[in-house]
């Protein structure tokens, strides 16, 4: 099975790109994060036109938008909210196997990391809390779960450009991935992308739209995650960042995360 997870910055502005991704890496399942369209104008016909029968969607206009594609059944879906104020930043579903699958747009959390002059900021630290919280206390170790998705936290030293420079700022800040590694514990989750990219080497699936040269200077950070439960750890084949995704026509300023599973 090959998964994919992809900030795709507006799924129906993105179609093509959506199109070439499904035509270079042909997974099984994609999920998407920010896809910036309400259920009623969700391009329901063109991802199945692609090739996915089986989709599930929680979206608002113009704003955040979770989806998963899948070539595999599944069967239930789940929404949660899981800190105010209302948005669509969750959606999961149960695959054949009765692994659940949750895909995650964590809360970016404005410019400045304090929560008591920044309210975005203390909605994602309140987010984290309450997910940490749900899993904890709803799933066991022993249980298949994937997380994927735009969890806008860089949490190890190398999964930004800097990681002096970045400690103020909000993405890669000690509370921030304080809470991230809490959630991560909250089941003693396995990071895919780190299983085959050790730590102490670069690795980035975001770089800002500010940079004209985004390439040359490689100022990116790591916000796009594959995480599985240890009852998965063995299925795990292989994964990938595409890069080169940055660099496509009208392209997000994120790129797709791969992992393959047996």
């Amino acid at each position: 099975m090959r998964l994919i997870t992809w900030n795709i910055n507006s799924l129906r502005l993105r179609l093509p790109n959506l199109a070439r991704l499904v035509s270079e890496q042909s997974p099984d399942i994609i999920c998407l994060q920010e896809t910036k369209v309400c259920d009623e104008d969700f391009p329901l016909e063109a991802c199945r036109a692609l090739g996915y029968d089986h989709i599930a969607f929680s979206g608002e206009k113009s704003y955040n938008g979770v989806a998963i594609l899948s070539k595999q059944p599944f069967s239930a879906i789940d929404k949660r909210q899981f800190a105010g104020p209302d948005q669509c930043r969750h959606i999961a579903v149960t695959l054949a196997d009765g692994t659940e699958l949750h895909n995650f747009y964590i809360p970016a959390g404005g410019d400045e990391p304090d929560r008591k002059i920044n309210p975005k900021f203390g909605h994602k630290l309140d987010f984290l809390d309450a997910a940490t919280a749900w899993f904890g206390s709803n799933r066991k170790h022993s249980d298949k779960v994937i997380v994927v998705g735009d969890l806008n936290i860089a949490p190890l030293e190398h999964d930004v450009w800097s990681h002096k420079q970045l400690l103020k700022i909000v993405s890669h800040t000690p509370i921030e991935v304080e809470k991230l590694l809490k959630l991560i514990g909250s089941l003693a989750f396995v990071d895919v992308c780190r299983e085959h990219v050790p730590a102490s080497e670069k690795l980035y699936s975001w770089w800002s739209y500010r940079n004209r040269d985004w390439e040359q200077s490689n100022r990116g950070r790591r916000l796009d995650h594959i995480w599985v439960t240890q009852a998965l750890k063995e299925r795990i084949r292989s994964s990938a960042i595409i890069k080169a995704a940055r660099s496509w026509d009208s392209p997000s300023d994120h790129v797709p995360v791969v992992a393959d599973f047996s």
